[in-house]
């Protein structure tokens, strides 16, 4: 659920995350979901927290662009850019490492530092005019923004328009997904349908459910009262009666199809 509203409705997102916080706080998933919820909220002191917490309980490095940029949001560019030069950092995985680097960028132009914020990016093998990765269009307009403050705008220019290109070879429209959003199969359009439905058929269900257990119950009552001892009606009480615990499966089984 908070999931696919980190790009619709971030702060609502962010408090979904904090309810399931309440009941699964040790838990390094739940405390990862909060701190990218936080962040994309805008809360990066809350987003910090929580995304350091949650690399203490996993081990995990992978979210340390999100901690970097965070320490940037609260103007700490200096701390970004040593968590960028880290040793942790130089271990990330490719696409992560990547990421990670546009950050310290960013830092380096937030000091005023624009030849080591160009030199950040230019260091990169994947900034390639002529291919395209999932990154690609956040790693040219990071580089273009910098080219434009460094007094280079015909530069910036022929970049932007690559970051277009990039995007349409990626297949992605006009929003370009964020870094957290590795679940994005999970925020496909076509997915949500079926989601809502799982969301919302379980509670009719219920309901349905309750209705025939009830009206099986009054059934089996009078069932009881009519009784004249006779061995065939005992035997419908005895169907009537396990008929009652039967339909909730069968509720179930046809609500399925």
């Amino acid at each position: 659920m908070a999931g696919r509203l980190l790009e619709e409705d971030p702060e609502l997102a962010y408090e979904h995350t904090l309810a399931a916080s309440r009941r699964g706080g040790r838990v390094a998933v739940v405390r990862e979901a909060v701190g990218i919820a936080a962040y994309h909220a805008g809360k990066y002191a809350d987003a910090l927290r929580e995304l350091r917490t949650h690399r203490r309980i996993s081990g995990s490095d992978y979210n340390l662009p999100l901690i970097a940029d965070s320490l940037r949001a609260l103007g700490r560019p200096e701390k970004a850019i040593e968590l960028a030069q880290s040793e942790e950092s130089a271990n990330l995985e490719a696409a992560v490492k990547v990421e990670m680097q546009i950050v310290a960028a960013g830092a380096f132009g937030d000091l005023g530092k624009l030849d080591e914020a160009l030199a950040e990016l230019e260091s990169l093998e994947q900034l390639n005019f002529n291919r395209a990765f999932s990154f690609s269009p956040r790693l040219f307009t990071a580089y273009a923004d910098l080219l434009s403050a460094a007094g280079r705008p015909e530069d910036a220019k022929r970049w932007n328009e690559q970051v277009e290109v990039a995007e349409r070879a990626l297949g992605i429209e006009q929003e370009t997904e964020s870094f957290i959003m590795d679940l994005a199969p999970e925020m496909d359009e076509e997915e949500e349908a079926p989601r809502a439905k799982d969301l919302i058929d379980p509670v009719e269900d219920e309901t349905e459910v309750e209705d025939e257990v009830s009206d099986q119950d009054d059934e089996t009552e009078a069932a009881e009262e009519a009784a004249t001892g006779i061995d065939e009606e005992d035997g419908l009480s005895e169907v009537a009666e396990s008929g009652t615990e039967g339909e909730p499966a069968e509720s179930e089984d046809e609500s399925s199809k």
